[in-house]
């Protein structure tokens, strides 16, 4: 239901403004740009969810050689300790547990094309358990939440980017985005936490934030010291090493429990297609809405809103230039991309702008993008609070971000 509020918003808002424009300041293409951005929006919503296609028909039917083999009932039992006090609806054999796993290890390994898939089919097993099947379940909720503050080890795309910009080292953001992203995740955690009643202070949680903790120092000190373009090397083959183990010990141990795997792949493989196609409408919609917003300039209204008020109160406002990137990586990961790079061109690499458009893009996630695709894929019109936890975590995210440049980048606030 929120979703439906905030898509109605999007359009009435840009067509003020774009009503506004054409009439008091006489801007004739006005209208003309926002139809023809629209037009854009809903072919990139078609071209994402195509590209899908392919990615999703291989991973689900890698998937599914996994399940009929038991492999995911053995991932799920080895974390349904910490999975069974979030998601206490799910049993704790139910292969969602192993799902939900896989697709947290891929969004922190920073595998966009192997998280995506693996999400949903979560979502897909999550669906099996929901009783209202056009209504969020809790655990589809938390799952969704957790997903859109989804923990990055290691920023490599960022990382990449700022050694394209000409940064004097590029990695110098690995930190503050390690940080910046616990923090957004934790934040989703505790929302979701409050609206379903979880107490959070349980064995099994702590020892899992101890661990990341542990996880975190260990990482600093094996990549920490290590020039940018080893840290982006490194990172990329831990990504890769994993991904394809996890590949071929699904199929091998398929063939062990003497399973037809091809036949398994094929059947695997047919729902990943079904899915991808099923995604089509649901992200056009928000995407159409996004970019009404964007092309009509609201986007900058709100921003340099907030620059103005921040002034009011006599504080720095050196923040403001990177603020687009938070915001619109709430939108569109895409856009939120051009503009870091934007920031890093105008202001420079290692400026304080730049280096916090960077820890904005590491820190935050896309949760329109992700609340449209993965409910669309089940069929779920009722959102309930889902996305008033997900802005939640990216809200905590941004501030953390900005709180943390000047932690790592600045002098004063």
């Amino acid at each position: 239901m929120a979703l439906n509020y905030v898509w109605i918003a999007f359009f009435v808002i840009a067509f003020i403004v774009a009503l506004v424009k054409l009439v008091v300041l006489g801007d004739t293409a006005v209208f003309n740009n926002v139809v023809n951005g629209m037009f854009d929006g809903a072919k990139t919503g078609a071209e994402i969810s195509l590209g899908l296609i392919g990615v999703m028909t291989f991973w689900l039917g890698i998937m599914k050689i996994g399940e009929r083999a038991g492999m995911i009932s053995l991932f799920a039992r080895g974390v349904s300790p910490f999975f069974s006090r979030l998601f206490p609806e799910v049993p704790k054999s139910h292969p969602a547990n192993g799902s939900i796993i896989m697709n947290f290890s891929a969004n922190a390994l920073g595998l966009d094309n192997a998280a995506t898939p693996v999400g949903l089919k979560a979502m897909q097993e999550l669906q099996e358990l929901n009783t209202q099947k056009d209504t969020a379940s809790n655990a589809m909720i938390m799952f969704l939440v957790l997903n859109t503050a989804g923990i990055t080890l290691i920023p490599t795309s960022v990382i990449a980017m700022r050694m394209a910009s000409g940064a004097a080292n590029p990695a110098d953001i690995f930190i503050p985005c390690l940080i910046g992203t616990f923090i957004s995740f934790l934040s989703g955690m505790i929302s979701v936490a409050v609206y379903q009643k979880i107490n959070l202070f349980q064995g099994p949680i702590l020892a899992f934030f101890g661990g990341f903790i542990a996880l975190m120092a260990g990482l600093y000190f094996w990549l920490g010291s290590l020039p940018p373009d080893k840290i982006q090397l490194y990172a990329s083959l831990l990504g890769g090493v994993i991904i394809f183990a996890v590949i071929v010990l699904f199929i091998v141990y398929g063939a062990a429990r003497k399973i037809n795997v091809y036949e398994a792949f094929i059947d695997g493989a047919k729902e990943g297609f079904t899915t991808a196609v099923m995604i089509i409408p649901f992200l056009i919609a928000i995407l159409v809405a996004i970019a009404a917003f964007r092309v009509t300039g609201c986007m900058d209204y709100v921003v340099n809103g907030i620059g103005s008020f921040v002034a009011m109160f006599g504080a720095d406002t050196s923040f403001v230039p990177a603020l687009p990137v938070g915001l619109m990586k709430t939108l569109s990961g895409g856009g939120a991309r051009g503009l870091m790079v934007d920031v890093m061109n105008t202001y420079g690499a290692d400026s304080f702008e730049g280096r916090l458009a960077c820890i904005m893009q590491g820190s935050t996630e896309t949760t329109f993008y992700i609340l449209a695709v993965y409910f669309g894929s089940v069929g779920i019109k009722k959102s309930k609070y889902a996305l008033v936890c997900g802005l939640i975590a990216d809200f905590v995210g941004v501030v953390a971000a900005i709180l943390l440049a000047y932690w790592f980048f600045g002098s004063t606030i």
